[in-house]
């Protein structure tokens, strides 16, 4: 009898291959939906660009130029490039919101009248900054005047000693020449305050912004509309409030001066019409008899 030869089953080592395809099939998928994600119409763009451009040469900012960024060309345009022309358009709107007025003086000009400022506080003040009871500082807002409580206020109160008064007041002879806008701001430290008049330093500090505010008008004669009041309480803090010294010099009203202002222009007188747009006098109707 002639035996029956048994089929082998050959078993295959490839499958892997076929997710393998699909795998690289979906990566490469997934690339081409993020590339077409990162570019944008570049004929938008262009549009954009070109009337920006062409709003700059209406302003006078920048000459006319030849020079035009194509609307029609294949390769689309990268997003640091659109990223930099919207960045020069909210510039420009910003620029024209914000524009100082022409009455306001330069900046330069400002720094030199404050630095004049700060040497007369300097030699004024000599003996409280010697003792630490007034502390002077510039920054980007202008000149700073830092009163200490220890020199100014008795703890949790909102009245200026009467033993500093002269001290306040040379400070205000010198603002009131220089006709300086003037924001003045109270500061306290992180410890919670105790007492019945005021139930948080918050409070404590808008109270003696405001009693300051109120001494330079009434006493000393100065414009309310140079004066603004403004209360911090312990979030704006000069030292670190761990130590009692970093505490001490955080219980402060600064005298911020922001510069002088704007003289205002008079109006341009009006010129007197002509003898012929003068009317003519009103002739009265007869009245019949």
């Amino acid at each position: 009898m002639r035996r029956r030869r048994r089929t082998r089953i050959h078993h295959s080592h490839d499958r892997w291959l076929v997710s393998y395809a699909d795998f690289i099939t979906l990566l490469f998928a997934f690339f081409v939906v993020m590339y077409s994600t990162a570019q944008v119409d570049q004929r938008k763009v262009g549009k954009l660009a070109m009337a920006i451009q062409v709003a700059f040469q209406e302003m006078g900012v920048f000459p006319t130029s030849a020079t035009q960024i194509p609307v029609s060309s294949k390769e689309p345009m990268p997003f640091n490039s659109v990223q930099a022309i919207e960045n020069i358009r909210r510039n420009t709107e910003l620029g024209r919101i914000v524009s100082p007025p022409e009455a306001e003086l330069s900046s330069s000009a400002q720094n030199e009248n404050l630095a004049g400022l700060r040497r007369q506080l300097e030699k004024t003040l000599a003996p409280e900054i010697q003792r630490h009871e007034v502390a002077l500082r510039t920054v980007p807002d202008g000149l700073v005047i830092s009163l200490r409580e220890i020199g100014f206020f008795d703890s949790g109160s909102a009245n200026i000693k009467a033993g500093s008064l002269p001290a306040f007041a040379r400070i205000a002879d010198l603002l009131l020449q220089g006709s300086y806008r003037i924001r003045i701001e109270g500061h306290t430290d992180n410890v919670p305050i105790h007492n019945g008049q005021f139930p948080s330093n918050w409070e404590l500090s808008t109270a003696r912004a405001s009693e300051l505010v109120r001494l330079l008008v009434v006493k000393y004669g100065f414009a309310p509309e140079r004066l603004a009041a403004a209360g911090y309480a312990q979030y704006h803090p000069v030292a670190s409030n761990a130590t009692a010294d970093g505490r001490a010099q955080n219980r402060r009203v600064d005298i911020v001066v922001l510069g002088k202002m704007a003289e205002e222009t008079p109006p341009p007188a009006q010129a007197a019409p002509p003898e012929s747009a003068k009317p003519s006098p009103a002739v009265p109707y007869p009245i019949p008899r």
